[in-house]
């Protein structure tokens, strides 16, 4: 993964260095994942925010390996 230097609001950066401290998450971390909940919201305006949250927690256990199978008897 390449980085890039932006200008982003000190705002915004001291919103997310709280928020990250909080979640066990960097500063540049929180950002990203704020931004993927706005793009996961923009790509899919009709649902609502648990579900994206949820979402995103199953993509975080899948590639953690912590899925399981359901059995549809």
């Amino acid at each position: 993964m390449s980085t890039i230097s932006i200008r982003l609001d000190e705002n915004l950066i001291e919103k997310a260095n709280i928020m990250g401290k909080a979640l066990h998450r960097t500063t540049p971390k929180q950002i990203e994942h704020w931004a993927a909940i706005g793009e996961m919201m923009e790509d899919n305006p009709d649902l609502p925010y648990e579900f994206v949250r949820q979402a995103i927690i199953a993509k975080a256990e899948k590639e953690a390996g912590k899925l399981e199978s359901y059995d549809f008897d």
